[in-house]
């Protein structure tokens, strides 16, 4: 698997921004469901230029919603749409490491 091919997005949320923050200094990316901790931060490693202290691997699980918009067959059901599953990766950088990409968002 290729180095960005592993790295799909960065995550951009709230909860994430803090942990950016100093001390915690970590950052979060969605990455390729079938990447492993190595492969995480080898590609991390690789395209930022920093040294990965840590890794942790969160499989977000698929589930099911309704969607409003939808009618199934003229009745007033509501379609079922299920959304897929997906994996994060929150990675914690060395002491004095920090990735630009995140600051000032």
């Amino acid at each position: 698997m290729h180095l960005y091919e592993i790295l799909k997005r960065p995550l951009i949320t709230e909860k994430v921004t803090r942990l950016g923050e100093l001390p915690l200094k970590q950052y979060a990316f969605e990455v390729d469901s079938r990447a492993n901790k190595m492969q995480i931060k080898q590609a991390v490693e690789q395209v930022f230029d920093v040294t990965v202290e840590s890794v942790r691997v969160i499989n977000v699980a698929a589930h099911r919603r309704r969607n409003p918009r939808s009618r199934a067959m003229g009745k007033k059901a509501k379609q079922v749409v299920r959304k897929a599953g997906w994996k994060k990766a929150i990675i914690k950088l060395a002491e004095g490491q920090r990735l630009d990409l995140f600051e000032g968002v």
